[in-house]
């Protein structure tokens, strides 16, 4: 009997080192897995191809649709003839403020904006995830969907907006406390513009650290009170992809209206599609 045992072991053990990259072997009947996180035998890891197409299709449509909604309830044209009639770099997604027409109006996002532009993410990817995949994973979905939407955005927004309004409301008092080094070189100017942009860098880098953390114990919570499911959700790198909307949201709210604090809005909606890629293809 043992004899036996010890034999199909060994057999399992050289099944399992002649086949490259599987991790499942039988074992009269049985199934084993084996590997560093590998799955419970049966699941699959790979994601259908043709759900990561349909769910970015979706997301960006979405995401896309929101974004001219936006422009147009601040003022720019969705006619095709005014829109293709200009230069690119006119079109409200793409237009940067130029300090030689302070006065050209430009597409704004900030809290408002990121909560449209998030929640049709998540539209775009569950709608995508409900047409591509299959039934059984669609309740995974709506749950992820509510992760994304609390632990991803809101926390996350409401932790950087409210320091950004903080620091709005009391900015002149904070830059008054900043020393400034003296003389009037080029390298000095420069120096003393970093020195004042100090305190609002630390203050959105603090505030979004604590919106990232804030926003993952949440997501937990919910898992575990809500949905009865003890995962332990861990911060992931697409994590921080939607987070650009924070930064940019601080940098308007913060810094004076500038090329650079406008070109990293315009980044904003192509960021926030990632979450509502990650709902459509949660799997879980």
């Amino acid at each position: 009997m043992l004899i036996n045992r010890i034999q199909n072991i060994t057999e399992a053990k050289n099944s399992y080192l002649s086949v490259n990259n599987q991790s499942q072997v039988n074992i009269n009947g049985a199934k084993f897995s084996f590997g560093h996180g590998s799955k419970p035998a049966g699941e699959n890891d790979e994601i259908p191809s043709q759900l990561k197409r349909g769910v970015l299709i979706s997301t960006v449509a979405a995401v896309g649709l929101a974004s001219a909604l936006i422009a147009k309830k601040q003022g720019f044209s969705l006619n095709p003839k005014v829109i293709f009639s200009q230069n690119p770099k006119n079109w409200a997604i793409f237009k940067i403020f130029n300090k030689h027409d302070k006065n050209a109006k430009l597409m704004e996002i900030e809290e408002k904006e990121i909560l449209i532009l998030a929640g049709a993410s998540a539209a775009g990817g569950l709608a995508g995830g409900a047409v591509f995949d299959e039934k059984k994973h669609f309740k995974g979905k709506v749950r992820e969907t509510v992760n994304q939407l609390l632990g991803n955005v809101a926390v996350p927004v409401a932790c950087v907006s409210a320091v950004a309004h903080l620091y709005d409301k009391n900015k002149a008092k904070i830059l008054s406390n900043v020393p400034q080094a003296p003389g009037l070189g080029k390298k000095t100017a420069i120096f003393n513009k970093l020195l004042t942009a100090l305190p609002s860098a630390a203050m959105t880098i603090a505030s979004l650290g604590a919106g990232i953390v804030g926003g993952n114990k949440l997501s937990n919570f919910i898992n575990d009170k809500v949905y009865h499911k003890k995962v332990e959700r861990k911060i992931k790198t697409t994590d921080f992809a939607p987070h650009v909307d924070d930064i940019s949201m601080a940098v308007t709210l913060m810094a004076d209206k500038s090329a650079l604090s406008t070109a990293i809005t315009r980044t904003v909606p192509a960021f926030l599609c990632v979450p509502g890629y990650q709902i459509g293809t949660h799997r879980g």
